[in-house]
């Protein structure tokens, strides 16, 4: 049966290098990870999926919880023939993968969680979640992308950069979009997780980044034993892109690790 998702999967296939997983984050696609194929395909197969709802993925409308876009990564890896793995996820991407290593731990060798969060939603968030998934079926994604721009990455950054981040969130189908915002609004809590988690893991922010603070990276970090902890200077909430030979350094020295 041909993959649900769309996907790019590059690389070296080695017996002596974990494949690595990416999972973008909202409302991007799998072009985010576009440097990390770059950097870590020479040595290793790197899998990159469009998550459902975005990219070249099928369109599903409605709710999409996390744990649906974690089955949809275990079945994409399944298809592939992949057991074991080296994951990563970005914002939204870094709580589906903590959604993963609730449900399949034994699979995952080494865990990555870029500028995200893993505390459930406030009352305040999910009528916020919702009302913002509403404003994208009714405006479309421009006013949105425009709006947040210089949150996603600081103003600062290089204009081919803002340029990359600002087409992929105009690019997102509205119906995918708002169906993850209204998934991640009844999200769980993944606090008591994070304290189980038995496998290297990094933990990456950018120091800029105001939707999660280096403070909520630091709080992570002290939940997972022996994680690393890495704070990515003139970045906001992609330091995979806007700084990726720092992010990329950081990455490198856990896979290196294992």
């Amino acid at each position: 049966m041909a993959p649900f998702l769309a996907f790019e999967d590059k690389g070296v296939r080695s017996s002596d290098a974990l494949p690595l997983v990416l999972i973008h984050g909202h409302p991007f696609d799998r072009t985010m990870w576009a440097p990390q194929v770059a950097a870590f395909a020479p040595g290793r197969r790197v899998i990159v999926p469009d998550l459902r709802g975005y990219g070249a993925s099928p369109v599903v409308p409605g709710v999409t919880p996390l744990s649906v876009f974690a089955d949809d990564i275990a079945a994409l890896l399944d298809d592939l023939g992949v057991g074991a793995f080296a994951l990563a996820g970005l914002s939204m991407g870094g709580q589906i993968a903590m959604e993963c290593y609730a449900r399949f731990p034994e699979r995952i060798r080494a865990l990555v969680l870029a500028d995200t969060f893993p505390a459930a939603e406030t009352p305040a968030g999910r009528a916020a979640r919702n009302a913002a998934a509403d404003r994208l079926l009714r405006e479309g994604m421009g006013p949105y992308a425009d709006e947040v721009l210089y949150r996603m990455v600081a103003p600062y950054a290089d204009p081919a950069v803002a340029a990359h981040v600002h087409r992929m969130m105009t690019g997102a189908p509205p119906e995918g979009a708002a169906a993850a915002l209204r998934g991640r609004a009844e999200r769980p809590d993944y606090r008591a997780l994070l304290t189980r988690v038995a496998v290297p893991a990094l933990v990456v922010v950018g120091e800029d980044d105001t939707y999660t603070p280096v403070a909520e990276a630091r709080a992570m970090h002290e939940a997972i034993e022996g994680s690393v902890l890495r704070v990515v200077a003139r970045a906001a909430h992609l330091p995979n892109l806007e700084r990726p030979e720092e992010f990329d350094a950081a990455l490198a020295g856990l896979l290196e690790g294992l």
